[in-house]
């Protein structure tokens, strides 16, 4: 309580401080904006009423002369008088005593004032005043982490029955970041974070949207997930394949070499969830199907196969095919396709003498694809709890995810 008081706090100065100080700014561009307003009027109504004034004192001022220079002419002496009128009477007539420049009324003058509504500082006020809410509790919590091979699992729930979500917001950073960032915006309630380091904390948050809302909910608890498997890769080297750069995605590109494409190392191990994700590849396509395409696992890795087609090995086809140990099963898979997505779930049923099927090791398989799922009992004869996967693709243009 006192953490999250403290933050709240935090955030609530900080959040106040940025709009005064955003207020603070938009009033001084507006001020500086009208008053380059006055400027401007007073300059350019003032203009012509200078140059009427300038015109009228040097009509006053030449008038003014010249009846001095009158003056002049009458009283002085008898023997300039004649000269000096003579003089007089030029200038008086070049000049024109009698005309002004226009002069504009009164009513046509600018009379610069400032309209303010006060209506301003109650709008802001009633603004301010219902501005910011405090939560006591997130409409949704975190519920679960589950450990994935460099992934972690992530599902939240609602925890107030009252709220209705529209969408979630879930963002996670690692302990030693100090932001953090958008990692799913959808109307699920689980998503896989992928791209996780081994052994490190990463923390997690979630919120929600409300039914037909713009803003976005209080935060959840922040809380710490992590994952102790490390992350499927494929292995390097094989010509038919261009890899990622975290191995985690195959292309099948356009050499003419063919063969499996095999996982760097066992890493899938029983009890887990196996994941193929078949993306979109650079031409927006998914290859052409070929009977001998195969995804699945395998108790080794055995060179010189073109397809997972094989003993010790069970596999789904790009046609829905299942095989076991190189055998076609009657039950029948949906096409894989682009955007399809394919999963393999084990788990150990039997273990101990040799069964009346020949093997001493059983494994319950479950390969799920599009919706649909078939279930079957994988014999072995040797014991195993760690598995290889891998794919096969005849044409160019598959590209495939695992997870």
């Amino acid at each position: 309580i006192r953490e999250s008081a403290t933050l709240t706090r935090d955030v609530l100065e900080q959040h106040f401080n940025d709009l005064k100080g955003t207020l603070k700014k938009l009033l001084d561009e507006r001020l500086m904006s009208l008053l380059q307003e006055v400027d401007a009027i007073e300059q350019e109504s003032i203009k012509p009423l200078d140059e009427c004034q300038k015109l009228i004192e040097h009509g006053v001022s030449t008038a003014d002369d010249l009846l001095r220079e009158g003056e002049s002419a009458v009283h002085g002496d008898v023997g300039q008088q004649n000269e000096k009128l003579c003089s007089f009477t030029k200038k008086a007539l070049h000049i024109q005593l009698d005309s002004l420049p226009e002069v504009p009324s009164l009513v046509d003058v600018p009379c610069l004032s400032a309209q303010l509504d006060d209506c301003l500082l109650t709008i802001l006020k009633n603004q301010i005043f219902r501005h910011g809410t405090v939560a006591s509790r997130p409409p949704v919590q975190l519920e679960e982490f589950v450990e994935k091979p460099g992934g972690i699992l992530v599902r939240w729930c609602k925890v107030d029955d009252d709220f209705i979500p529209q969408d979630y917001r879930l963002q996670y950073r690692k302990s030693t970041a100090s932001h953090f960032e958008d990692v799913y915006v959808g109307s699920e309630t689980e998503f896989i974070v992928l791209h996780i380091d081994p052994n490190v904390d990463y923390q997690f948050r979630v919120c929600a949207r409300g039914d037909g809302r713009q803003e976005w909910s209080p935060w959840s608890v922040p809380q710490i997930g992590r994952t102790t498997l490390v992350p499927h890769e494929w292995t390097t080297g094989l010509e038919g394949y261009s890899l990622s750069s975290r191995r985690n995605i195959a292309l099948r590109n356009d050499s003419q070499s063919c063969g499996v494409l095999y996982s760097k190392a066992p890493t899938y191990f029983c009890g887990q969830t196996l994941t193929f994700r078949q993306v979109l590849s650079g031409i927006e396509t998914v290859g052409q199907p070929d009977r001998r395409d195969s995804l699945g696992v395998c108790v080794e890795q055995q060179n010189g196969y073109d397809s997972l087609q094989r003993d010790k090995a069970v596999c789904i086809s790009t046609n829905g095919a299942v095989f076991v140990n190189g055998k076609e099963m009657t039950n029948q898979l949906p096409a894989v396709t682009s955007g399809s997505t394919v999963t393999f779930d084990m788990e150990v049923v039997q273990l101990g003498p040799s069964s009346n099927e020949g093997g001493n090791f059983k494994l319950r398989v479950t390969i799920s694809s599009n919706n649909r799922e078939v279930v079957f009992d994988w014999v072995l004869d040797q014991c195993c709890v760690s598995l290889y996967f891998g794919c096969s693709f005849s044409y160019p243009g598959w590209k495939v995810l695992v997870f």
